[in-house]
């Protein structure tokens, strides 16, 4: 029997990337006939809950192989994220090459490796074996077109961004964009997270083409622009949204209390806040959000984690506090809030949450995976970015689609409890909410309709298996 063509897919660390790719390759191996082998590198910590239930049930065509970890002890206590998601993959080249050889020795036909926009230094080895390298991007079309312009950002700026008088123009986008919501590697130019943000953009016109989780109808202008033939760019393929169907393993106690309590609630009446896998709050945040909770006396089902002085996203690497969050929260909130919140320690179903008919609204970091999630299920947002490129997801959200409100903070940084109580109340009983409420409804119309059989999603996604499946013969 003959074996199916093959898909190497090359994840950097982070659920933000491996969600979306998991599900890529399933409409891979389900609907096209392909198979799939993820090699995924590692650097000695413990999988975590939502990456071990991604894996854990997969269709039989994909296969999964983990690598040596790396170690980053080298490496400055202060080293940031996006420094270690390039070099986790950097550092496995050697690693990945011997996951790819018995592959091509088995004569399974590999017609692609498929890294995401912070491993592009696989790309080596795809051409080592004379396999088309594709990028994956796992963010917005927004992000995508800014990155591709920063090679030339970098060339005719001398200054940091931050200090740049006048707001950047990213192709296609019609808001201009103030330095301070430019991604946050890009706000420190002698960092090495710019360093290497620069390294893999300039890289990106050496994929054979880049697939976008996003679609025509969320970011036309965008992705006009980025397939505009005169900027030399590779094909773009927009094939999303592509989001999990479920992120619940439907046996764990709380899940279930957690959907319970939600079942008991009015229509459209719960905002739902999360700040997704790697996000957390100052302490002094955490307290503000807890009190101004209360005092918006919205009914809210709050996804907690313990604070971090130090970091916004400090769970990408490190394994969070072993401190009960509960034991964090302002004393007797719990029982000053008991009849209209709920609050989960760490984790929830995100999927299940946003898909039930209780939850009206979604306070989130505006990662790209929970902005789609909210999409396909029509939620409105309310922007809370935190770091990575959430900021510029938040301008595109509030001030170009208008689907979410985004609360103010003061000059230092910190986001009061009467502001975050005057922004819930805005998104639930005032009549800018009504209106955000009604333009989600249509994005979330124009989701559904890119993925229909006649969709531009669809299209797309049949464009480039073609372009793969005519390679082979």
């Amino acid at each position: 029997m003959d074996q199916k063509p093959q898909i190497v897919i090359v994840p950097s660390p982070g659920m933000g990337h491996l969600i979306p790719l998991v599900e890529f390759a399933k409409k891979l191996v389900l609907h096209h006939e392909f198979s799939a082998t993820f090699i995924i590198s590692t650097t000695g910590s413990v999988l975590s809950r939502a990456q071990k239930s991604a894996l854990e049930i997969l269709p039989r065509d994909i296969n999964y192989t983990f690598l040596p970890p790396v170690s980053f002890e080298d490496l400055p206590k202060d080293t940031r994220i996006q420094t270690k998601l390039s070099l986790t993959i950097t550092r496995s080249l050697s690693s990945i090459r011997d996951a790819i050889r018995p592959l091509i020795e088995s004569s399974s036909t590999v017609l692609a490796l498929i890294a995401d926009h912070f491993g592009t230094d696989a790309f080596d080895v795809a051409k080592e074996f004379n396999i088309p390298p594709y990028m994956f991007f796992t963010s917005s079309a927004l992000q995508l077109s800014f990155l591709f312009d920063l090679p030339k950002l970098d060339q005719s700026v001398d200054s940091e961004y931050r200090d740049m008088p006048e707001p950047v123009y990213i192709p296609g986008f019609s808001v201009l964009v103030h330095s301070s919501e430019l991604p946050e590697p890009v706000q420190d130019r002698k960092n090495d997270a710019y360093k290497w943000f620069l390294h893999n953009a300039k890289r990106f016109v050496q994929a054979e083409g880049i697939i976008v989780n996003s679609f025509v109808e969320l970011a036309a202008g965008v992705i006009e622009a980025l397939r505009a033939e005169e900027t030399g760019k590779p094909p773009v393929y927009p094939i999303g949204p592509i989001i999990r169907t479920s992120s619940s393993s439907g046996a764990d106690r709380s899940e279930l209390d957690c959907l319970k309590w939600l079942d008991n609630q009015p229509s459209d009446s719960v905002l739902f806040v999360s700040f997704g896998s790697g996000g957390t709050l100052s302490y002094d945040q955490f307290n503000e959000l807890a009190l101004g909770l209360e005092m918006s006396e919205q009914k809210f089902l709050w996804i907690v984690k313990s604070p971090d002085d130090k970091s916004a996203s400090g769970s990408y690497f490190s394994i969070q506090s072993s401190r009960d969050p509960f034991d964090f929260l302002p004393k007797g909130f719990q029982e000053r809030t008991k009849c209209r919140g709920l609050v989960v320690p760490s984790w929830a179903p995100q999927v299940e949450i946003l898909r039930h008919g209780s939850t009206g609204g979604f306070l989130t970091h505006c990662g790209w995976n929970s902005i789609l999630e909210s999409v396909v299920h029509g939620v409105p947002l309310i922007a809370w970015p935190l770091f990575a490129e959430q900021k510029l997801n938040a301008v595109m959200l509030t001030e170009d689609l208008k689907v979410a409100l985004r609360p103010k903070a003061d000059e230092n940084c910190l986001v009061g409890r009467e502001e975050i109580a005057k922004v819930l109340k805005g998104l639930f009983q005032g009549e800018e909410g009504t209106e955000i409420r009604e333009r989600m409804k249509k994005v979330k119309e124009a989701a559904s309709m890119a993925v229909s059989e006649e969709g531009s999603s669809t299209s797309s996604l049949s464009e480039l298996v073609l372009k793969w499946k005519t390679s082979h013969k």
